[in-house]
């Protein structure tokens, strides 16, 4: 059976267009959304981000920087934070247009936080109603049927995949809202200390940094720390940075994520720090090849070298260097080449001596700037080699003109 150009195209389109149906990653589409840094930050911490981009059907309820404000004006710990967030993840899609047109007008859609179990009856549910007026309003179904958000834009649809839309306010839940046990509190200096991260452990209490890693920590941390030795090398450029340099540095060091060697390996790209903020980059691409994985930025490359601890929420990281962020040092030039050895007195000796003696006969018959025999063969040989490559090409287009 004969099988077209056309037929073979076709068929790619359909497996490459499945793949990418298939597939989304929510923490790449709200950062092309800055007004959504803050809720797409907890997505992360919070570890609820993973989960939305591993189901195939779901809805997120954005939050603007302005709504979450309201949340975490309340100080409350990070694993109530997390029930409050995974009450706006519907499991279920629901685009634009599908909100205007819900079955008699309203529906009762199930979400994460119900999903995960630590929501009693019906309260883990969010009511959707199509209001008068072209609005859409939401709200919790243990909130008395208050409908205390609406529906404001679509951010993003892939259709029955995943919608993103933002609504106004965040969702009132007195269960989600309900303190949570929190966590035993480990003592990151304490535990660098003892695996040979002595020395980075004291630069984070000594730079007030130490804080911002211990916050983190609930939400899932992951810490690559520079060895005792790679510390002492690298401290002659720390002493010349200013108080905010050494800050960031140190933080470079950090993400609030929990990320196990499995997970490291199988997520090779750009990571986000504790250092990032906004237009401030300070990101690092992970790469591994086989067993080893490297992070590496435009400056330098580190290499994972063990670990020091895997206790989740978190895990850290022995590197071999410290990273160096490329919005706080710049490369290196390359080393000059060497100069030239001096010629030593024989040779020169024996150079001068055969410039004086006289030249070889000439041959008379060929002019001065005939080619040689050699290069002629050599130019046919190439001549050649270039037919040889270009055959396969004729071929096909032989081919494909009598298909």
């Amino acid at each position: 059976m004969r099988i077209s150009a056309a037929q073979v195209t076709l068929f790619l389109s359909l497996v490459l267009l499945g793949s990418a149906v298939s597939a989304h990653n929510i923490t790449r589409i709200l950062a092309k959304h800055p007004e959504f840094s803050t809720f797409n930050r907890y997505l992360m911490t919070t570890h609820l981000a993973p989960e939305i981009n591993r189901r195939e059907t779901i809805t997120v309820l954005a939050l603007d920087n302005s709504a979450m404000s309201a949340i975490l004006s309340k100080g409350l710990p990070i694993a109530t934070i997390k029930n409050i967030i995974s009450l706006h993840i519907l499991l279920d899609y629901f685009g634009a247009k599908k909100l205007h047109q819900i079955t008699n007008g309203t529906a009762l859609s199930a979400t994460m936080f119900q999903a995960t179990g630590s929501a009693p009856g019906s309260s883990g549910f969010v009511n959707i109603t199509d209001l008068k007026g072209g609005k859409v309003g939401f709200g919790a179904e243990d909130n008395n049927g208050i409908l205390d958000a609406s529906f404001v834009k679509s951010v993003q649809e892939i259709p029955y995949n995943i919608s993103v839309i933002q609504i106004s306010h965040p969702l009132s839940s007195p269960e989600a809202e309900a303190p949570t046990p929190s966590p035993v509190v480990q003592n990151l200096t304490v535990i660098l200390g003892k695996k040979g991260c002595k020395n980075f452990a004291d630069l984070l209490a000594a730079s007030g940094t130490l804080q911002t890693f211990q916050d983190n920590l609930p939400g899932g941390l992951t810490v690559f720390c520079p060895g005792d030795e790679a510390i002492k090398k690298f401290a002659p450029k720390y002493k010349n940075l200013t108080a905010e340099g050494k800050a960031s540095v140190l933080l470079f060091h950090g993400v609030p994520v929990y990320q196990s060697m499995a997970m490291l390996k199988s997520s090779n790209g750009l990571m986000n720090t504790l250092a990032t903020d906004g237009a401030k980059k300070f990101d690092f691409t992970v790469q591994n090849e086989g067993e080893e994985v490297t992070l590496k930025t435009k400056i330098n490359t580190a290499k994972i070298t063990g670990t020091v601890v895997d206790d989740e929420p978190l895990v850290a990281y022995t590197l071999d260097t410290v990273l160096l962020p490329r919005e706080l040092f710049k490369a290196e030039a390359p080393a000059p080449a060497p100069a030239p050895e001096a010629e030593s007195p024989k040779k020169a000796k024996k150079a001068r001596a055969k410039a004086k003696s006289p030249p070889a006969p000439d041959d008379g018959d060929a002019p001065a700037d005939a080619p040689s025999d050699d290069s002629v063969a050599d130019d046919d040989s190439g001549a050649m080699r270039v037919g040889l490559q270009a055959w396969p090409v004729a071929l096909g287009a032989v081919m494909w003109f009598w298909m």
